[in-house]
């Protein structure tokens, strides 16, 4: 088996979905690659490839995926590509290939806090004894 790495972001929101018959959980997104290239006249030029995947591992696509994957969400991942087969409502016959995530990190930005969550989650260092340094000396 051929292992395949992608870098690339998230073209919409996953999708978490459950078997029918057990129940497990899924999480199914496609991540957008974009190559960039010079063409033979020397003007730049640029591809942009869609990867459909899946990822079966329950835990974490309920856990890693569904809370903190979003669309455009800068992304690197690894599994194997395979074959998926499906006859549609109109009884033709489909065929389209995936990608089967096996490992993924998020490379998302992180965030600085705003103020108020500073001044809700973090008293300063010296709120534990009871001193307020923004209090007026008595002196």
């Amino acid at each position: 088996m051929q292992t395949l790495v992608i870098e690339g972001y998230l073209a919409a929101d996953p999708s978490i979905l459950s078997a029918q018959g057990s129940g497990r959980k899924r999480a199914s997104f496609r991540v957008l690659e974009t190559t960039r290239y010079r063409r033979a006249d020397g003007e730049q030029g640029e591809r942009t490839t869609g990867f459909n995947c899946v990822c079966f591992n329950e835990t974490t696509a309920e856990n890693y995926i569904a809370p903190y994957a979003r669309k455009g969400s800068r992304v690197i991942l690894q599994g194997h590509v395979e074959n998926d087969s499906w006859t549609g409502k109109d009884g033709v016959e489909h065929y389209d290939l995936r990608v089967v995530v096996e490992d993924m990190r998020l490379k998302n930005r992180r965030d600085a806090p705003s103020n108020r969550e500073l001044a809700a989650g973090d008293a300063g260092p010296d709120a534990a004894s009871g001193y307020d340094l923004n209090d007026d000396i008595p002196f």
